[in-house]
């Protein structure tokens, strides 16, 4: 048996919604259109922590946070964690990943050290778009240097502490960060970050067209700050961009300084125009696969790490208490050889953490016992398949479930929050201190129990005693 390729595009912060497939009529994805009309579109599909590193590695382990002891950021990843391309390795697949990874805290370190390689054959590895002399700018450097100074989008808080308490000092050029609107990418078309990615993906396919193959792009689009080519910011007007429906109490909230029609409308163009870059460069990668000819047996998987409040609930970026908004992501499987019906869409329950045995039960690897996810392999086949009855989302401190219909959330000092979301959909009433709604609040918290019961993983033993 030829085994299949793997192709994971993994973007940073991209909201459900923010798909044209998912019914978004505003946004321009036509690729990533095309590539959920030729495989199976997963409408409900449920990341397991609100931030970068821990859903990062929870996606790529198959295993919840809590199990991993990693449910906020900053923890570096130990490098025994058993994650994806350590299980494909002994079946022969080369590995690798280009773009962001985020398995270590990134603004305490030198990026022109050896990264570790967590089972990755081949590592080039740029956290954030141009900040630090990493794989990003060297490719940038050797490529055209005169555009080094256009790449940073500005330097991380944390990263300007770290270098003036270690009295690091740099030569990059930092523009302000996370200004709240778009601004167009002040240099080439083709050397933001997510070109880089693109292009050293393609560089990756073209060596190892002959091999069996793993591979990561690691965008990093669309995370905040708003930057993106003037030709993709041109795609849209953000006259015509539709407002979130704010209900009265937090629409008397904003001013015109604070959350205004105007600032929501350009975050959200600079915000799509990122997502139309990535999906720009999405097709030049399926062109890729197709004119190598191993388009056909490569399993494709489309998805985002977390969301994005994009002005809901007058947020922006991620984090707790991780509503739809955040938990909820696009998830899309390709594989010509390997699904039937294609074109389908499903809109039962399915974690992030289910994605790592569905890939291992596709290329025929054992599905090791500790993984806590579960294969949607009968999806594929459009076989019966009744997704989850709810998802599990953690942090420190914190816990959710997230059913067809209700959002339970109870926090380590007693707090509960309850949302139908029939007719609350965006989260904005909790009705856990509603006495109508007492015996739907007992069964949520009985279902978290249940839950929490079920993927308890205590270590293995070796023998009866």
């Amino acid at each position: 048996m030829k085994r299949p390729n793997i192709l994971l595009i993994y973007t940073d912060q991209q909201r459900w919604d923010a798909l044209g497939a998912n019914g978004n009529p505003e946004i321009y994805t036509p690729n990533l259109d095309r590539l959920a009309a030729k495989g199976v579109n997963m409408t409900h599909y449920f990341v397991q922590n609100p931030i970068c590193m821990p859903s990062r590695i929870s996606f790529l382990s198959g295993q919840y946070p809590s199990t991993l002891g990693i449910t906020h950021m900053a923890v570096p990843v130990p490098e025994n964690v058993v994650t994806l391309p350590k299980l494909v390795k002994n079946y022969g697949y080369v590995t690798g990943n280009i773009g962001k990874l985020h398995f270590l805290p990134h603004s305490n370190r030198d990026h022109r050290d050896i990264h570790p390689s967590y089972g990755f054959d081949h590592l080039e590895i740029s956290d954030e778009p141009g900040c630090y002399e990493d794989a990003y700018r060297a490719w940038v450097r050797a490529k055209v240097p005169d555009q080094l100074e256009h790449l940073s989008l500005g330097l991380p808080p944390a990263t300007e502490d770290w270098y003036r308490i270690m009295g690091v000092k740099d030569e990059i050029v930092h523009p302000e960060r996370e200004p709240k609107h778009a601004v167009a990418f002040p240099g080439r078309d083709d050397v933001t970050h997510s070109a880089f990615v693109a292009e050293q993906t393609e560089a990756f396919l073209e060596q190892h067209r002959d091999d069996t193959w793993m591979c990561i792009a690691g965008f990093y689009s669309p995370h905040t700050p708003w930057v993106a080519p003037q030709r993709f910011l041109d795609m849209y007007d953000p006259e015509k961009l539709s407002l979130p429906d704010y209900p009265p109490h937090i629409d008397r909230l904003r001013t015109d300084t604070h959350f205004s029609d105007r600032e929501l409308r350009s975050v959200k163009q600079g915000y799509y125009a990122m997502v139309s870059e990535v999906d720009y460069y999405v097709g030049k990668l399926m062109d890729r696969l197709e004119a190598l000819g191993i388009a056909d047996n490569t399993i494709v998987v489309f998805t985002s790490d977390h969301g994005e409040y994009l002005g809901d609930h007058l947020r922006y970026q991620k984090g707790y208490p991780g509503e739809d908004c955040i938990s909820r992501v696009p998830c899309i499987v390709r594989w010509p050889r390997g699904i039937a019906e294609p074109g389908r869409i499903f809109d039962g329950l399915v974690e992030a953490v289910d994605v790592l045995p569905t890939l291992l039960e596709c290329a025929g690897i054992p599905v090791p016992q500790e993984l806590q996810g579960t294969s949607f392999r009968k999806l594929l086949r459009n076989e019966p398949f009744d997704g989850k009855p709810e998802a599990l989302m953690e942090f420190g401190g914190w816990k959710s479930i997230r059913t067809r219909n209700h959002r339970y959330l109870c926090e380590a000092d007693g707090k509960e929050a309850l949302f139908d979301l029939r007719t609350d959909p965006m989260q904005y009433f909790n009705l856990a201190d509603e006495s109508e709604h007492r015996e739907l609040l007992h069964a949520m918290r009985k279902r978290m129990l249940v839950r929490m019961l079920q993927v308890e993983q205590p270590l293995r033993r070796t023998w009866v005693y």
